[in-house]
């Protein structure tokens, strides 16, 4: 039994499969790969993860930063273990909100409610039609998780490809919404092709600023920094669409702009652009990835792609993850 009979409009549900759980991921060939390979030709790598416990936060809002412990060995002989007495011992662990830094969305992140059924009532889905019944609550024994469609789907494709880079900060670090016609002539003026398969990366020059500011600045100027893209603008939302990018990762939260203050109808989204991308299309997001250094370099010597490998963590039923994506050129 289906479960859907009716996808929302400018979807892809069903278009891998009935229980496709992977969206455009499927792109991502044995060929594709290969050809992102193609790509490296000096052998330099860039991390392109923030240290975690960066932007800075005051631990008021639900994503906390991380904070490391010790279960129980640390600075610990051997001896007290059965071993050699000159042996010392360190573990540790975390406690972690998965999408406090650096990070990658799950489908599972963002839902809406729609009429998946055709009976007139809405309820509450995510990609490909899976629904409530698909998590298990946090209130729920084993819970919470993402049964289907948690960030473990993402994880196990190895997360590999050709990445291509558009480079905004060069036309300005301060914040403004990107629509349509800027990201075109951007595209254009820096000769970016974005083929099918590809990982979108986008550099504003947020993550810059969040490490300018570091531990100790003003953490309101973030407000003021790096572009955003603006999700109202349909002609932007469909040319993602239909450039069959696997992912779009940018260095700044959310990668599209957030205003609770503009009109919107009453079921209108507010992040139209997790609207297209995690629920209809089944496009990863990566955000608040450190670019400025891959960027500068990129410029430097007349390129913009590179073999990216970006895999997340392989935690079955988490909704995000932290990552030290990798860029190879």
């Amino acid at each position: 039994m289906s479960r859907w009979k009716q996808r929302p409009e400018g979807s892809n549900w069903g278009d891998f499969g009935p229980d496709d759980r992977l969206g455009k991921m499927n792109l991502l060939t044995s060929e594709r790969r290969r050809a992102a390979v193609a790509e490296v030709r000096e052998g330099i790598a860039f991390c392109l993860s923030l240290p975690l416990d960066l932007p800075v936060s005051d631990g008021q809002g639900p994503r906390k930063p991380p904070r490391l412990r010790s279960p129980a060995w640390y600075h610990t002989t051997m001896d007290a273990l059965g071993g050699c007495c000159s042996e010392l011992v360190c573990d540790d662990e975390v406690v972690l909100s998965l999408q406090y830094s650096t990070q990658w969305d799950a489908f599972a992140h963002y839902g809406r409610l729609f009429d998946a059924n055709g009976d007139g009532a809405a309820e509450k889905v995510y990609y490909n039609g899976y629904n409530e019944g698909d998590f298990i609550g946090p209130d729920e024994e084993g819970g919470p998780a993402a049964l289907t469609l948690g960030i473990d789907n993402f994880a196990a494709t190895g997360a590999q490809g050709r990445g291509v880079l558009v480079d905004l900060a060069r036309y300005g670090t301060g914040r403004r919404w990107v629509g349509y016609d800027e990201f075109m002539r951007a595209l254009d003026e820096q000769k970016v092709e974005v083929r099918p398969g590809d990982f979108l990366l986008i550099n504003t020059g947020y993550s810059e600023a969040i490490l300018t500011i570091g531990y100790d600045g003003d953490t309101q100027a973030l407000g003021l920094a790096g572009a955003v893209l603006d999700g109202s603008d349909a002609r932007l939302l469909q040319w993602i669409a239909d450039s069959d990018a696997v992912a779009l990762c940018s260095d700044n939260q959310a990668v599209e702009g957030f205003d609770m203050r503009s009109e919107r109808g009453e079921h209108d989204p507010r992040l139209p652009l997790h609207d297209l991308c995690l629920f209809k299309q089944g496009i990863h997001l990566g955000e608040m990835w450190r670019l400025d250094e891959l960027a500068a370099w990129l410029s430097a010597n007349d390129r913009n792609a590179f073999l990216l490998t970006a895999p997340p963590l392989r935690l079955p039923g988490a909704v995000g993850s932290p990552v030290t994506p990798v860029a190879t050129v």
